[in-house]
């Protein structure tokens, strides 16, 4: 396993596929799917590979390939996995087939469809294993044009207005990153004679001669580009809009993977190349984070579709993601990473049950719903247990996550005399979050069913066979976190070492 470029053939494969699908006539649609369909899982079954072969305790990248393609400017394609990028690695490799066997009411264009999804999971996965700034760049960027085409094109009446918003807000806070990594390659250049885009070499030795305010200022170029992804508040309007126009697979990446990259960068770039900054400006990141909790909740309960209740969760829930990174501790950055996870399987799982009650209602707009239970027991019963997790339920997967994290911050040094204070709010927005998943769910299954829902057909085999990894997985974390714990400590437990280490030597 150590010796096959298992990586590499996880990003080909999906790319593969796309191109085998543009030679594929476009009237064999059912061809079309399954050759999508089966790319996808071959890279999920990649994945599990990956996941048989990860030493847990090994903190470094793992499963490496490195090509310097670019001697002179010191470029190369260089990918690799450690424990903060397995589990976003294994997500990613889970939701794609989910999202195209939710696509196959697609009808349109679906040659053009199943080829940009695939085109979208090798960026994903690119993102998540890039092991060079300039690489990474490249895929955080390759991720943009097949979403912004899938909204665009097979988005809901509003689409053109949601997939620009989309791209330009995106586009704007990459230019900043683009910037901040020239900046990093030109400081580096003295020191290589060619210059480098490898962070690890970056966090190691330049790091460590940056000045407090340099470091501040690249912290922030980078900061805004994960931030609008993320998306912070108030950097996160474009968010909604995106998800409701956006097809049912769509809103399931985008919550499920594309809002994690920003995260993830924050993490893996901003922490560890910066990390005097990132203990100077934790506290105003966390106080954002508190703001988004609260907002995002207070906003889905104002909802009225129930699509854009779930968008503006998703606010909600990266803001305790966003709490726990910016912890600064092991507890708070490993709880984080999980709740990367539960938030992708239960909003994921959300955007699912939604596009499965639009496919057979043709309305998401709760004054037209309700009573549904009673047509449709199965959906019923999946709804509500995928809707507890995401209130944070004990017993499933977001309630490990958000606990954690509260716990994280509530000890967190990087908060100083505020750590107690920002988690008591934080914690207010469990609370709220309850309200407003309680009230969806009294609104779409509870009361007198409507006339004309009687005789809704239930969950067929293909909605129940997408659902069943994402319920399985939400009990199972719910109930045994340790595995994900276990293969992430070494990976975390290195980098907050790192990080205290150097902003300790800044004093």
């Amino acid at each position: 396993m150590a010796d096959f470029p298992i990586l590499t053939w996880m990003l080909v494969l999906p790319l593969g596929g796309a191109l085998l699908i543009l030679g594929i006539p476009r009237d064999r649609v059912g061809l079309i799917r399954w050759t999508a369909l089966a790319a996808s899982v071959g890279v999920l079954g990649l994945a599990l590979g990956l996941l048989a072969g990860f030493n847990s305790a090994q903190p470094g990248p793992q499963f490496v390939q490195r090509w310097v393609w670019a001697p002179s400017i010191g470029a190369a394609y260089a990918v690799g996995v450690d424990g903060i990028s397995l589990w976003l690695v294994l997500l990613t490799a889970l939701i794609f087939p989910l999202a195209l066997a939710a696509s196959w009411p697609i009808e349109e264009r679906v040659k053009e469809y199943m080829a940009l999804m695939l085109l979208l999971e090798t960026g994903v996965l690119g993102v998540f294993t890039a092991l060079d700034l300039l690489l990474f760049y490249i895929f955080w960027e390759f991720t943009l044009v097949p979403m912004t085409l899938l909204i665009g094109i097979w988005g809901g009446p509003r689409r053109v207005y949601a997939a620009v918003k989309f791209f330009l807000y995106t586009m704007a806070g990459s230019v900043f990153m683009l910037v901040a990594i020239i900046a990093l390659w030109l400081l580096a250049r003295p020191l290589t004679g060619t210059g480098t885009f490898d962070p690890l070499w970056m966090a190691a030795h330049l790091s460590p001669l940056l000045s407090p305010e340099v470091q501040r200022w690249l912290f922030i170029a980078f900061g805004l580009a994960f931030a609008i992804k993320v998306p912070m508040w108030p950097f996160h309007s474009w968010l909604p809009d995106a998800h409701v126009e956006a097809s049912t697979a769509g809103s399931v990446i985008l919550a499920a993977l594309l809002l994690k990259m920003g995260a993830y960068g924050f993490l893996r770039f901003n922490f560890s190349l910066f990390p005097t900054a990132a203990r100077d400006l934790a506290l105003p990141i966390a106080a954002l984070a508190v703001v988004a909790i609260l907002y995002g909740a207070m906003a889905s309960y104002a909802q009225d579709d129930f699509k854009r209740l779930v968008a503006f969760s998703s606010v909600s829930h990266m803001g305790f993601v966003m709490l726990g990174l910016s912890a600064l501790n092991p507890l708070g950055i490993q709880a984080a990473l999980l709740q990367m996870v539960n938030h992708g399987l239960s909003t994921g799982g959300l955007f699912l049950l939604v596009g499965m009650l639009y496919e057979r209602t043709h309305t998401r707009d709760f004054r037209e719903l309700g009573g549904l239970w009673k047509a449709l027991p199965l959906y019923g019963g999946i709804l509500i247990v995928v809707g507890l997790s995401s209130m944070g339920l004990p017993g499933l997967n977001g309630f490990v996550g958000e606990f954690l994290i509260l716990l994280g911050a509530f000890g967190s040094a990087a908060f100083g005399p505020a750590a107690r204070g920002l988690t008591a709010v934080a914690a207010f927005g469990v609370v709220l979050a309850a309200i407003y998943i309680l009230t969806m769910l009294m609104r779409v299954l509870h009361g007198p069913l409507p006339e004309r829902w009687r005789g809704l057909p239930d969950l067929n085999g293909r909605e129940l066979a997408i659902m069943a990894p994402l319920f399985i997985l939400i009990l199972f974390i719910g109930l045994y976190p340790s595995p994900f714990f276990t293969a992430m400590e070494a990976s975390v437990q290195q980098g907050v070492a790192a990080l205290a280490q150097a902003a300790w030597a800044a004093r």
